[in-house]
């Protein structure tokens, strides 16, 4: 039986295979958006499929890899699940993610008994998804491309080659495609030869031990931390821009948190239902978000582990925006992204202090393709870009920094866009005046501007322009995302999510929101006022009108002139 030291040997063990997969999958991808930007997610699981390590990429990716491995388990049943096997699943309502993100998992055997999972999750170029690139409009899942539900990759080893050709002939781009597939094979056969190891060296019925003991453990922190949480209901209501379809109505998206000793519930009764456009979410991946939230509030400093989220309940209405079912559309998945923040606005209500004002609250990705005239081959490249990070009760919010829901990517560098593109950026920097004033001010965003070089598609990923970041205790919400086409001349257009056919020279700039202040922003310390206006985060008019600071052209601060302004406010 497994002993502690040795269970904490073999944790560390899992962890260190799950990163070696990341590192194997980030080698070999032929996608950018996976080896530069991380969109991805990986795990190891038990027989269960639930998770007992994984590597950090796109936060809600690996609770929804352990939903589509017990969907495969359910849908084909254990027997099928033999040694050499590698499996695909991209049916939205099994895999929790859109059609583009499938998952790839291989059973792991070891002396003839089949003791857990090995997962990777990837964002691929095309699976024939009746737009190239993205789907904004898409109204039935039969427009969002080629479904897989749980085929063989390679059966006890041996590449399938009819699934193979089924894909090759149903993407744009299969030279990417089948690239970014084969490295997800590679990344979990790595994955399964490392937990063999681990079985060969401390023997099966010790490996397995030790994963119930991880999982066991990680419910008992979580349960602790749970314990330490004040109790109480609360709800919260935001918005998503529109569905894609009907742009001119917001999408309702409420959260009821209810925390007791025993389970914290996040309910998203009341959401809206019957939304026509692809912003619909498949059950595991309204999961995932709600547990990226409890397990900031619980566990941050330990690693996911399926135990971790024995204390959550998630309640959801079929057939609602949280809960999409089939034919029900799900190719844009913002909601997902969005939906985080709408659990925290819940919960500052009834934890200020344990939790930050809003972010942007967007990941805001822009999106390229066409064909590059310096070597005539077809091209598709896409960022997300950074935002402001909600002030706190005891710090200000950080500025420019990847969205909350995916704590473990970064964007793609300028020089790789240019370099496989028709693009140029022409400026990228922090943009002044976008956190909210406050006691603790939120995060400033960025603004990156992209010009095109030859005639090409621009797709914009930005679904929360039209409602504020919103604050905490008195604080100034933060400047909402935009996105602007062609700025500064007759043809200038403000936007959020959209699909834009782009002549060579048309110009789109991405600006991201700034987080939402905490507190008083007449209280916030005069130096550190100026200390933000040196740097360019703050401007001198908002110094005075937003702080009641006047911070001189040497960046001083006039504190006469700054006891007048406040009293002035006090008065």
């Amino acid at each position: 039986m497994a002993d502690a030291i040795t269970t904490e040997i073999i944790r560390h063990g899992l962890l260190a295979a799950a990163e070696e997969i990341a590192r194997n999958l980030c080698r070999t991808a032929y996608n950018t958006v996976v080896y530069e930007i991380h969109d991805y997610g990986i795990g190891l699981h038990d027989v269960r499929g639930d998770v007992v390590a994984d590597a950090p990429g796109i936060a809600v990716f690996t609770r929804g890899n352990d939903a589509g491995i017990k969907h495969s388990i359910e849908f084909l049943g254990e027997d099928a699940m033999e040694p050499g096997d590698v499996f695909i699943i991209n049916y939205p309502y099994w895999s929790s993610a859109h059609t583009l993100d499938p998952l790839v998992f291989a059973p792991i055997h070891a002396e003839g008994k089949l003791i857990g999972y090995a997962s990777c999750r990837v964002h691929v170029t095309d699976l024939n998804q009746k737009d190239p690139g993205y789907v904004l409009d898409s109204t039935d899942r039969s427009q969002e491309g080629l479904v897989l539900p749980s085929s063989k990759l390679y059966r006890r080893g041996v590449r399938n080659d009819d699934v193979f050709n089924v894909i090759r002939f149903n993407s744009r781009m299969p030279k990417h495609t089948i690239g970014d597939i084969q490295a997800q094979v590679s990344a979990v056969v790595t994955g399964v030869r490392r937990t063999q190891e681990l079985a060969s060296k401390y023997g099966v019925a010790v490996l397995t031990q030790a994963m119930e003991t991880i999982n066991a453990h990680g419910e008992r922190l979580a349960r602790l931390a749970l314990a330490k949480l004040p109790k109480g209901t609360w709800s919260a209501v935001d918005y998503v821009d529109d569905d894609g379809i009907t742009k001119d109505e917001l999408v309702k998206l409420q959260c009821t948190v209810t925390v007791t000793d025993d389970e914290m519930v996040v309910d998203w009764t009341g959401s809206a239902e019957n939304v026509r456009g692809p912003i619909n979410l498949p059950p595991g991946q309204t999961e995932a978000l709600s547990s990226l939230i409890f397990k900031s509030l619980t566990t941050p400093e330990s690693p996911v582990v399926a135990g971790n989220f024995a204390p959550l309940r998630v309640v959801t209405v079929p057939g609602s925006v949280m809960h999409a079912v089939p034919p029900m559309p799900t190719f844009t998945l913002w909601t997902g992204l969005l939906a985080g923040e709408v659990i925290l606005k819940a919960l500052a209500q009834g934890m200020p202090e344990l939790v930050p004002a809003c972010s942007g609250g967007d990941v805001c990705s822009m999106m390229g393709l066409g064909v590059n005239p310096r070597t005539g081959e077809p091209w598709q490249e896409a960022t997300n870009e950074a935002v402001g990070f909600g002030g706190t009760a005891t710090h200000d919010g950080e500025d420019g920094i990847m969205h909350l829901s995916e704590p473990g990517c970064r964007n793609n560098p300028v020089e790789v866009l240019e370099a496989k593109s028709s693009m140029i950026i022409e400026h990228y920097g922090y943009r002044a005046d976008t956190g909210g004033a406050g006691r603790f001010r939120g995060g400033v965003g960025v603004s990156r501007s992209y010009r095109f070089t030859a005639p090409a598609t621009g797709i914009c990923l930005v679904y929360k322009t039209k409602t504020e970041p919103w604050s905490i205790d008195g604080g100034a919400t933060g400047k909402p995302n935009q996105v602007v086409l062609n700025p500064g001349t007759d043809r200038e257009v403000v936007q959020g999510g959209s699909y834009n056919h782009l002549d060579a020279d048309d110009v789109l700039v991405n600006e991201t929101g700034g987080g939402g202040g905490y507190g008083n922003p007449f209280e916030r310390d005069p130096e550190a006022v100026a200390h933000d206006v040196r740097n360019g985060f703050v401007s001198h008019e908002s110094a005075t009108r937003d702080y009641g600071v006047a911070v001189t052209e040497q960046f001083r601060v006039d504190a006469v002139e700054t006891a007048s302004l406040r009293a002035a406010v006090s008065a």
